[in-house]
This record gives C-alpha cells, sequence and structure tokens, in this order.
C-alpha cells in the first residue's frame, strides 16, 4: 500500500467568537484557498474530502453538509464526514489512500463554540441514562481528575503552572493562537480557582476555529512539495465511557496506541491536551522524556477550536517537517471525556 504525506495545512485565527455561520463557510473559504494555493492544487485535483464537526455543537442535524458550501456546487465531488474531531476524518482519509482508492484528499474540521454554553454540550457526551441528566460540565469532570492526581502526589498545582506558562510563552510565535504571552508561574498560582483545583489558565479558552490538511500519496507528495511530512504510522484507540470504571490519572488508550508504533528519534510532540493536568497524562502514557519539546506552538491551551484542534495537532507537526525543522515529529488528538478516545500518529521525512 502507498505512504501517505501531509503537504499542505492552515488553519484560522482561533478567536473567542466569529460573527459568521455555525456551519463553518466563512472560516474555511479562506483556508481552503490558502492550502490550495500553498500546493498548488485545485479543487478538481483533490479525490476525496472529509470533514470532521458536530451537529450539537451547531444547534441543527446535518449541519456539515452547509459547510460543503464552501467547496462550492461544481465540480462533484467524493465526500465523507466524522460526527467528532477531524483527526479521525483524516484517518479516514489516509485510508483511502492507502487502498489505492485515490491520490489525494482534503481534510477539514471546524466549530463555531461560541454559539452555545460549550460545557454544557460537552455534557451531551456522557452516558445519556445515568450520568447526562446530571449535566456533569466538561470543565468540572476535568477538575475531578486534576483533584484525584494531586492526591495520588502525581502532579502539583506549580507543575500546571508551570505548563500554562510555557504553553503561553510558545504561542507568541503562532499568529494563529488566541492566548499568548510572557507569564510568571507565581502569579498564575496567586490566580482563583475556576473549578477547583483548576484555574483559568489551566483550562482550553473557549474558541471558535477551523483547520484544513491536504493528504497525497508519496509518490504524488513528492512532486507537490520539497519536504513532505510522511504518517510513518497512526493509531487510535478508546477508554471506557463510564468515568467509573477508569483511572482518570492514566490515559491507557494514549498508551496502547503509543505502543503500537515506533516513538523513537520524536524530537517533538503536539499533545491535543484541552487541560494542563493532561498533558502530564499524555506525556507518562507515551512516555515522552525531556528531549522531546511539547507543543511548540502553544497546543490548545492557546486556542482550542473544537473538532479542529486534533487536526490542527497533526498540521502543526506536519508543519516542522515540511520546513525542514525536524525530521521525525509526533501527533496526538483527543475525543470524549477526559481523553476517553486517543489518535497518535507519528510524522518523518520522505526517504
Amino acid at each position: 500500500m502507498p505512504d501517505v504525506a501531509v503537504v499542505g495545512f492552515a488553519q484560522a485565527p482561533n478567536v473567542r467568537s466569529t460573527p459568521g455561520t455555525t456551519n463553518g463557510v466563512e472560516m474555511l473559504v479562506p483556508i481552503f484557498a490558502e492550502v490550495l494555493e500553498r500546493t498548488g492544487l485545485s479543487k478538481e485535483d483533490i479525490g476525496f474530502w472529509c470533514s470532521g464537526s458536530s451537529d450539537y455543537l451547531a444547534g441543527r442535524a446535518f449541519s456539515f453538509i452547509a459547510a460543503v458550501d464552501a467547496i462550492g456546487a461544481f465540480p462533484p465531488i467524493h465526500e465523507s464526514h466524522v460526527e467528532m474531531d477531524a483527526a479521525w476524518a483524516l484517518y479516514e482519509a489516509w485510508l483511502k489512500i492507502r487502498m489505492g482508492e485515490v491520490e489525494t484528499a482534503l481534510v477539514y474540521g471546524f466549530g463555531k463554540s461560541s454559539a452555545g454554553q460549550l460545557r454544557r454540550v460537552l455534557a451531551l457526551q456522557m452516558d445519556p441514562y445515568v450520568v447526562a441528566p446530571l449535566w456533569p460540565d466538561s470543565v468540572s469532570v476535568a477538575g475531578i481528575q486534576a483533584r484525584l492526581g494531586l492526591e495520588a502526589g502525581l502532579w502539583s498545582e506549580k507543575d500546571l503552572a508551570e505548563v500554562a506558562a510555557r504553553s503561553r510563552a510558545d504561542a507568541t510565535g503562532n499568529p494563529a493562537a488566541q492566548v499568548s504571552g510572557t507569564v510568571e508561574v507565581a502569579d498564575l498560582l496567586d490566580a482563583p480557582y475556576f473549578a477547583d483545583p483548576l484555574r483559568a489558565h489551566d483550562i482550553a479558552p473557549v474558541t471558535d476555529g477551523a483547520a484544513v490538511l491536504v493528504l497525497a500519496s508519496a509518490e504524488r507528495a513528492a512532486d507537490l512539495v520539497d519536504s513532505p511530512a510522511v504518517i510513518t504510522g497512526i493509531e487510535h484507540r478508546v477508554d471506557s465511557p463510564a468515568l467509573g470504571v477508569r483511572d482518570l490519572t492514566r490515559s491507557p488508550s494514549t498508551a496502547a496506541a503509543g505502543r503500537a508504533l515506533d516513538l523513537d528519534g520524536v524530537e517533538l510532540a503536539e499533545l491535543h491536551a484541552p487541560f494542563t493536568h493532561q498533558e502530564l497524562i499524555l506525556r507518562d502514557a507515551l512516555g515522552l522524556g525531556e528531549q522531546v519539546r511539547i507543543n511548540p506552538s502553544g497546543g490548545v491551551l492557546t486556542g482550542n477550536p473544537m473538532f479542529s484542534a486534533g487536526l490542527a495537532r497533526i498540521g502543526e507537526a506536519a508543519n516542522h517537517i515540511l520546513d525542514g525543522s525536524a525530521r521525525k515529529t509526533l501527533a496526538h488528538a483527543t475525543s470524549g471525556p477526559v481523553l476517553q478516545q486517543n489518535l497518535v500518529a507519528t510524522l518523518e521525512v520522505l526517504s
């Protein structure tokens, strides 16, 4: 089966609120044009289109159909959709190319979180019979997870603040970031609690945004860009959705996905960690040492567009291959409550 490479990535600015519609068209049109211009491809050159979004977030059924308006009515396209982060749409597109059905694919994700109360929307992904009726919002559930780790001695509040400070400092070099800047750890620790033991800096901001990524077979990729980012491995695993039957201070599904891949030589990792303590859980699950740079883009703590943030982690990791600043990178995406489902991919220079 042919290898698959990332040849282009673009994302909309991560912002607290956009005036556009919930179907994402206004965010998608500019970044479609950007990534197609960057790769020299036209819409006619794309063999498969696949998107990730959520009708729950948009507040209407089949909202992704309206997003297809961003592609245009002509020419006819081969299109699919996943009701989750677009990192899983990338997995579907990766399979299409691996199976030889198409040579190129464009993957995109979008989310307008400002249209509703995100914390309550995400409560709907919990068990619909015994948990969701209690409306346990996503931040409070993450607070429980953080508290369990604190009481087990796995991390401290200072550890969490250090993650936040580093993320914001790194985000100063990311023009798409929603939050950035230099801040002292001591100042962060002086901030009031938002959902004890989490403070505002421990929580990813509510973000409107979108991302797009172009895949191609390795043979086609070599004609499109100088240094394609080959996806040398991609795995995803899932833990139980029932919070009471798993150890929330660990991520077995991430660890299992990581064990199925060759992580030796990884230089940097883009981890989809919407809360500071979750970065620590993911680093431990993947065995990432101090030699691996974590979230040089600032990560989702500096901009968390729902249903495209995971795809953006893959795009950010690929960019370091595309621009020649790294030879092997890792990307991670998560879906579901408190790291329930996790996807891990490795990307390398085309050999």
